[in-house]
């Protein structure tokens, strides 16, 4: 699959539902993507007089050539059932909206929901494949069928690997300097901190308390930090913060796409060690950890064990792209032995595949042997077998081994 169809793809849902709303952090692409589909396009967040219609006769927007194209559309929240109801009345049209948004609207924006009219798709920085650094030989939707999966070595090395963790799959970033990467990401969390997150709540967020903990959430990334252990590195000398506070900037992040986290995932086990609930942490991109720390490829090739994760974090950002084409979902296992697992995806049939992420091909043997261990502890009388175990790692062929774990090299991966 080309990268450019890979892109699109969630755009085909417009074929069977009234409107498509595409969700993901600023700068990640939705309006570019789903200008190319869009008959007539209203940037709102630019454009003062199509803000004022729809706020007062949306009827003269909805009316346009479709699809129409309501670009950062929860900056008028009321569009969103106007929509809806659009959607209702010209029943059984399909693809007539396209809505794309940086931003959930505030608690206190009450809106209907659009089930059965609205589809919601995430758009996240580009993956690997995506922006052409990955060959996708190793298709994961083939190992999650079963199939033997191979490739031969990308030639991404280490090196590598690291610009891409640094750069992002950023659009304007594509053919960027990991030093001109980091000066643009730094400037879009300043952006984040000082403007976008202010807009939610009535109070002001202290910007200091915010960049403090976007580098908690940096250093921690991969974990599941507690809040309050978050709320205790924010504070500081002063000591810790209050945990609604952190709750507030937390969900603000989240609301803006910066931080997507992975849900645990809670199956019948053959043994009765609890399982723990508390999500992993994540950026939506691994580039703005990298920020977050102030820090570029020469920090990350000299602390490798600490670049694990942030690699980590990029094998999810992938894992999930290319496992919503599925519509599988992407969680995380670990029991309260600390034993864990650091990517579950899960497909709507009940079908599952666990992998282990490691970023140095030499730990193979060892994540494999973790892997199999952990598929012989779940119930599969309750889950069934997993169809597919994987590790993921950062260069070299992707293989199946002879105890039957595939090898995945991270520029070999697609969907």
């Amino acid at each position: 699959m080309e990268s450019a169809s890979l892109r699109l793809w969630f755009l085909q849902r417009l074929s069977a539902i009234g409107a498509v709303l595409i969700e993901g952090p600023k700068a990640c692409g939705k309006t570019a993507s789903a200008s190319q589909k869009a008959a007539t396009t209203y940037r709102l967040d630019v454009d003062q007089a199509a803000r004022d219609v729809a706020s007062v006769a949306p009827a003269l927007l909805l009316d346009s050539a479709t699809p129409v194209l309501f670009d950062e559309w929860q900056v008028v929240p009321s569009l969103w059932d106007q929509v809806r109801r659009s959607v209702d009345d010209r029943a059984p049209e399909k693809g007539l909206y396209i809505l794309t948004g940086s931003a959930t609207p505030r608690e206190d924006v009450n809106r209907h929901s659009g089930a059965g009219r609205i589809a919601v798709v995430q758009m996240r920085p580009m993956s690997l494949m995506e922006s052409g650094h990955s060959t996708g030989q190793a298709s994961l939707k083939a190992v999650l069928d079963g199939d033997q999966v191979t490739a031969q070595d990308s030639g991404l090395t280490v090196p590598d690997v690291i610009d891409r963790i640094c750069i992002g799959g950023w659009p304007a970033l594509l053919d960027a300097t990991a030093q001109d990467a980091g000066r643009w990401l730094r400037d879009y969390l300043n952006q984040i901190v000082l403007v976008d997150v202010q807009q939610f709540g009535t109070r002001r967020r202290d910007p200091e308390n915010l960049r403090r903990l976007l580098n908690s959430l940096a250093r921690t990334v991969g974990a599941a930090a507690r809040v309050t252990a978050l709320a205790k590195d924010v504070g500081g000398a002063e000591g810790p913060i209050a945990r609604a506070t952190v709750d507030g900037y937390l969900d603000s992040l989240s609301r803006l796409r910066l931080t997507e986290n992975s849900p645990a995932w809670a199956p019948h086990m053959r043994s009765a060690t609890p399982l723990q609930s508390s999500p992993t942490r994540y950026f939506v991109d691994p580039s703005l950890a990298v920020a977050a720390l102030g820090q570029g490829p020469t920090q990350l090739l000299g602390d490798l064990n600490a670049t694990g994760f942030l690699f980590e974090n990029l094998v999810v950002r992938d894992i999930r792209t290319y496992a919503q084409r599925l519509g599988g979902s992407v969680h995380h296992w670990r029991d309260q032995n600390q034993n864990e697992v650091d990517v579950v995806v899960t497909l709507p049939d009940g079908r599952w595949g666990a992998f282990e992420v490691k970023m140095n091909p030499a730990d193979s043997d060892k994540a494999a042997a973790a892997l199999l261990s952990f598929a012989e502890k779940v119930d599969h009388s309750k889950v069934g077998r997993p169809t597919a175990l994987g590790v993921i790692t950062s260069t070299g062929f992707a293989y199946r081994r002879p105890d039957g774990v595939t090898v995945l090299p991270i520029g070999t991966l697609g969907p």
